[in-house]
Parts: structure tokens; C-alpha cells; sequence
């Protein structure tokens, strides 16, 4: 049977879906994924995924902490609006959401890539609720995904592109999408066949082009939020593959930004941890 529009075609052991309603007007309906129990850990996972992206860690967090996975919004099974921003201070604004409509408290975030930096920014705007942030490969800095490979660099190029990206952004040859996922695993048997066929089906979703199409655009937008880095009060882990994207000098750049963070590299790993070393994750969490 083929899924419905908000329906994953993978199932997460423990775990039911749920819909957190607009709080306003150019809000959309999120969709989330919950299971476990204990203190609550919000997973924030980066672009062109979604929230089963960690669905080899929720089931080894259960028994210490109450999971939410949500798709962030436009992304996943979450709403489309049309005209909505998908700058990053838009998507921290749906974490605040999540995380103050559910009222959670004593939060600890676990975010990769875009989703490291949204966990960051949260805790600076929510003090109060966040305990502790787990910062996964952060993607705050230029170049991202297209320093993966020259494919993934001409993908990328060829979606921003005036004219012709909107179109680009909207035909997805499974090939190509699993080339440019698999420059970010140091194990491509990690890309799971079920879980990129879940991708290529909600990538045809209606609008969802324009959805990955702005979210690539607006990388400067995470690239500047790491000016709000120094007013995070909770203590900070910053995670990173030893083959990640970023650069030396990036992962030093956000440690003196963080000087008080935890840091550990993750030796034969890549961008996608909660792909390939879902153990690690469980182990910092």
C-alpha cells in the first residue's frame, strides 16, 4: 500500500506519530514521531530528511528518555505553506513551538547538521527548558553539502540556478539522490534502501521542490546563527566525524565560540552519524 500524505512508509519500533496543530496564521501542521520514556530528548535532523533519520537511536534511548522526532517544517510529512520562510530563524521558531506547545521542561537536544545548529540557536532562545545540547556535524559553514562531492556541488549549483532550479529541484533520479547522500557516510551500507525510497517519496510531495530548493538557499541563514552560539547557557557536546564535511578550522572555530563545550571526533565516520554510528549518539545523549 502506498503511504498517505502523512503516513512514513517506515515504522519505528516504539514509537506513534503525531500532529502538532498551527499555533498561527503561516504556521504549518508538524508532524512528530514520540516513544520512550524519561526526560525528554527532541531529535533535529538536517536537510532533505526527516524525522526517521534517527531511527536506529530512538530505540537504544528509550529507556532513559522520552524521544521526539519532528519533521521540520515543509520537510518530511510535515505542512507545506506555500510562501513560508525556511530561513533558519523560521525553523527555530517550529523547535520553540514543539517544545513549549508540548511544555516540555528539562529538555536535552540532539541535533545533526542543520539540525546542530537549530539545537544551538533553541537553547540560546530557550534557556529555562533546555538542560543540555548534543551538536552533531554542525552545517554553519559555507560550501555544506556541495564540499561532499562534485556531484553533490553540480546538484546543488544546478537548484539554486534562476530559471532552470525549480525544475531541477523536482526530478530526483533515485541514482543521483543516493550518490549525494552516500558523500556523507564514510559507510554507504548505512543509506538503507527503505529509508532513501522514504525520501524519494516524499521528495513528490506537491511543492516539496520549492521546500529543498529554499532550504538550500538559505545556508547563509545557518552560517550566521552561529553568532548566537556564545549566549548558550546550557552545557554543549559537540559531536563530529573524523571525515565530516567541515573543516579543521571550522570545529575549532565553534569551540572557541563554545570554549566550555565537550568534544569528541568520531574516528571512520561521516556527516550522517545517526546513519552509520547511531551507538556513539546513544552514548552521548
Amino acid at each position: 500500500m502506498t503511504p498517505q500524505l502523512n503516513e512514513s512508509g517506515i515504522s519505528v519500533p516504539g514509537t506513534s506519530t503525531h500532529f502538532l496543530e498551527p499555533a498561527g496564521p503561516g504556521h504549518g501542521r508538524l508532524r512528530y514521531l514520540t516513544g520512550g520514556s524519561g526526560a525528554p530528548l527532541v531529535l533535529l535532523h538536517t536537510v532533505r530528511t526527516q524525522a526517521e533519520h534517527f531511527r536506529h537511536l530512538v530505540p537504544l534511548v528509550g529507556q532513559r528518555y522520552t524521544a521526539y522526532a519532528p519533521d521540520l517544517p515543509g520537510m518530511g510529512h510535515s505542512e507545506i505553506v506555500p510562501g513560508a520562510s525556511y530561513g533558519e530563524p523560521a525553523l527555530r521558531a517550529a523547535v520553540t513551538r514543539l517544545i513549549t506547545q508540548l511544555d516540555l521542561r528539562d529538555v536535552t537536544l540532539l541535533g545533526e547538521s542543520m539540525g546542530a545548529v537549530l539545537a544551538l540557536t533553541t537553547a540560546a532562545d530557550l534557556p529555562d527548558r533546555v538542560r543540555r545540547v548534543v551538536a552533531v556535524n554542525a552545517y554553519d559553514y559555507a560550501g555544506g553539502i556541495a564540499r561532499s562531492s562534485l556531484l553533490a556541488r553540480l546538484v546543488v549549483t544546478g537548484v539554486l540556478a534562476p530559471g532552470i532550479g525549480p525544475l531541477l529541484a523536482g526530478i530526483e533520479p533515485k541514482p543521483v539522490v543516493r550518490a549525494v547522500l552516500s558523500g556523507g557516510l564514510a559507510d554507504p551500507s548505512a543509506l538503507r534502501e527503505d529509508y532513501l525510497d522514504e525520501l524519494l517519496a516524499v521528495g513528490r510531495r506537491p511543492g516539496y521542490a520549492t521546500v529543498a530548493r529554499a532550504i538550500y538557499g538559505n545556508l547563509p541563514t545557518l552560517i550566521a546563527a552561529r553568532a548566537r552560539y556564545p549566549e548558550v547557557t546550557a552545557p554543549v557536546h559537540l559531536v563530529y566525524g573524523e571525515h565530516d564535511w567541515s573543516r579543521p578550522s571550522d570545529r575549532q572555530a565553534n569551540r572557541r565560540l563554545l570554549p566550555g563545550a565537550e568534544f569528541t571526533e568520531v574516528p571512520d565516520a561521516g556527516h550522517f552519524l545517526a546513519l552509520e554510528r547511531p551507538d556513539v549518539l546513544d552514548a552521548v545523549a
